[in-house]
């Protein structure tokens, strides 16, 4: 019987897996993990940040990364929610994440009560604030409906929501890093002010056992602050649930799983139970007893529930109905805009598989046999959710083959031109662009209009055009430098073989380098080591050794720089200023130059060439300023916010003030674009640390 599970009232914070650290921080929560209700780690999924992982919670379903475009704020498409389906929803915190979720309800049962914005300083004062405000308006809001009989008969209706958005602890933690006392204590914080909260809702209910409480977080945090990728300490969150329908802790005498967390937070013998993200919202809506979001993909944590052993059949039987429903949906979609020849559907979950199996389950319901529905039941989902990924990612092997043919293309005509321009491979090509043949353009422009109208008939996005139909026109360019290919192939088939395997093997070995950059950032390191060998295998050694030296030497600096940590966990403030202190120095040897020079078109590069240094030392003012007021608390001033845009604006405008000497034009961008880096840095990572 569904009644008996379906809840008055559900509470639910936000919060980091750091808290299991400091035990002395959280002893409310390790008590709620020995003596009251189940736990476990939630993982999440990239990117890790707050508005996708608020979504998986509460929508139950993982947000496209498109709606980043959005700045992470506003509904790409409106979704439903579990506030959407509950009888009232009362949240409180940030005005960045309530309104998300307001936005996209039917009706008007959804209620958001936000600070202001300018509270979200990450610099001025303790973000603990931001926590305490939430805790004393929610002890408010009981105080007033216990006055207000309208509002006291709503939070005594069923089915309704109490959400809790505490972003002290992850404001803290951008502001001061995990490891700082300011983290800590709001972790402390939070744990008394959860405790007192929960006090509040029990004797407001009068101890009626009806309220379930959730405890999570969105994303966690790395050491240095920071978070949105997928190291394990920002993907893996907490997850601390008691109340009404959750079960009872479980004592075990071992556990098995990837990580030390266990052992660490010395929770070895309490039953630990893992989840995703996502399914954390069908297990709200389990527990206050209303339907699934609609396009939640979580699956339902039975393990949690405290239920009878029918209640968790029927509860995985229509959380698999419903992950069902998206995944025929999806198919059907996919089907009417595909030619029928061209359509091959999921071959693992045919119409026939899935009445075989919901008949099944309906048939062992009715006999009892409730561990065969659950068993089937998670068996179909995860079918369904294979499904679902299939016909989401139904064109990617089409568009990937667009789009390796688009660069294959720009990237053979960028060739062919320095080829025929910087070259003696093509001696006798004349550097006039000839007539294109009419056949070629004529063939070109009817392999476009066929790939327009393929795509119009399969009502494809805006966006298919421009990966299908942007290699056309590339393609006909590299077609049109016949002449040079053919050179090109001619010249390569005089080459000897020994020469042009070298060639060959030493181009394959550079662009695996650069593959392997991206996983292993040393291959970084070795390749400008090579590069730093160069002159000494070519004739440039014997023709300028002081050029050649200077190159090794600068090549063996740099190479030192990918072996060193990526991110520090405390800023440094005196790199920053030596480097600035290292590009006015070598600035200076070219001002040395210029003075040196009688024309007048120098005398005026002079002139830009100072501007950029003044920039410069500018540029360092500002940031060594916004770093000694944010230590000391004060906020971000607003005049290095202008200095800093202003500086930063104007820079665009000096690279189109280029030299028309070509060796003033290293110097000109060197001084661009570490001017653009340091104020880009000091601005935008105080304004936007996310």
């Amino acid at each position: 019987n569904f009644i008996a599970f379906e809840l008055g009232v559900f509470a639910f914070w936000e919060y980091l897996i750091i808290v299991y650290a400091n035990y002395s921080c959280v002893l409310y929560f390790r008590n709620i993990i020995m003596h009251e209700g189940s736990w476990g780690i939630s993982h999440t999924r990239v990117p890790t940040e707050s508005r996708p992982g608020h979504v998986a919670l509460i929508a139950g379903f993982y947000e496209d990364v498109s709606a980043v475009a959005k700045g992470w704020k506003e509904n790409p498409v409106e979704f439903d929610s579990l506030f959407n389906e509950s009888k009232y929803t009362w949240s409180w915190g940030s005005p960045d994440i309530l309104p998300m979720f307001a936005k996209g309800a039917s009706g008007d049962h959804v209620y958001t009560y936000s600070y202001d914005a300018k509270r979200e300083d990450f610099g001025t004062h303790d973000a603990t604030k931001l926590d305490t405000w939430v805790f004393d308006n929610v002890k408010d809001f009981f105080h007033a409906a216990r006055k207000n009989q309208s509002l006291f008969s709503k939070v005594n209706e069923e089915k309704i929501v109490f959400f809790l958005h505490l972003l002290g602890i992850d404001t803290n933690g951008h502001a001061h890093r995990p490891s700082s006392r300011e983290y800590k204590d709001n972790i402390k914080k939070v744990d008394d002010g959860v405790k007192e909260i929960v006090s509040v809702f029990k004797q407001f209910y009068g101890n009626d056992g009806k309220t379930a409480f959730i405890f999570t977080s969105d994303h966690g945090m790395t050491d240095w602050g920071s978070h949105g990728a997928g190291h394990p300490s920002e993907t893996l969150t907490p997850l601390v649930t008691w109340g009404a329908g959750i079960k009872y802790p479980e004592i075990v005498s071992a556990q098995q799983f990837d990580d030390n967390f266990l052992k660490e937070w010395r929770l070895e013998n309490w039953k630990r139970r893992d989840v995703n993200q996502a399914d954390i919202a069908p297990l709200m809506a389990s527990l206050i007893g209303v339907p699934f979001p609609l396009n939640s993909v979580g699956r339902l944590p039975v393990d949690y529930l405290n239920g009878t052993d029918h209640f968790k059949a029927e509860s995985v039987f229509t959380n698999a109905v419903q992950i069902l429903e998206q995944f025929k949906v999806k198919m059907a979609q996919k089907k009417e805009v595909t030619l029928p020849f061209l359509f091959t559907p999921f071959k693992f979950l045919s119409d026939s598989e899935q009445l075989n199996i919901l008949r099944k389950a309906r048939s062992y319901i009715k006999q009892g046999k409730f561990d065969e529905v659950v068993s089937l039941c998670e068996e179909l989902i995860d079918l369904a959710l294979k499904g679902l990924s299939y016909y989401h990612t139904y064109d990617r092997f089409f568009l990937g083959i667009n789009v390796v043919i688009g660069f294959v293309g720009w990237t053979s005509y960028v060739s062919l031109l320095i080829i025929k321009s910087h070259s003696n491979l093509t001696r006798d090509v004349t550097k006039e662009v000839k007539k294109p043949s009419c056949l070629l353009l004529c063939s070109f422009g009817a392999i476009g209009i066929l790939v327009a109208v393929f795509l119009l008939i399969q009502a494809c996005p805006w966006t298919y055009y421009v990966y299908c139909l942007l290699p056309v026109p590339i393609w006909y360019a590299v077609l049109r430098q016949f002449q040079v290919i053919q050179d090109v192939v001619a010249s390569l088939l005089t080459f000897p073989l020994s020469r042009f395997v070298g060639f060959l093997l030493v181009f394959t070995l550079g662009i695996e380098v650069l593959v392997l950059s991206f996983f292993y950032r040393c291959m970084l390191t070795a390749g400008l080591i090579a590069f730093a060998g160069w002159p000494f295998l070519t004739q440039l050694w014997t023709q300028a050794k002081i050029t050649s030296l200077s190159w090794t030497f600068f090549s063996l600096l740099l190479a030192m720089f990918p072996l060193m940590p990526v991110v520090g966990r405390e800023p440094d403030i005196s790199l920053v200023m030596g480097a600035g202190l290292l590009v006015l120095l070598l600035s200076l040897f070219v001002v040395t130059s210029l003075i040196k020079r009688k024309n007048s078109l120098v005398k005026e590069e002079l002139l830009v060439h100072l501007l950029q240094m003044l920039s410069t030392v500018l540029s360092m003012y500002v940031v060594h300023s916004t770093h000694s007021s944010l230590f000391k608390k004060q906020g971000l001033p607003l005049m290095n916010q202008i200095v800093s845009w202003a500086t930063l604006g104007k820079q665009p405008l000096f690279s189109f003030m280029k030299s028309s000497y070509l060796y003033l034009l290293t110097p000109e961008y060197f001084l661009l674009f570490p001017v653009s880096t340091l104020e880009f840095g000091s601005d935008i990572k105080i304004l936007d640390p996310f």
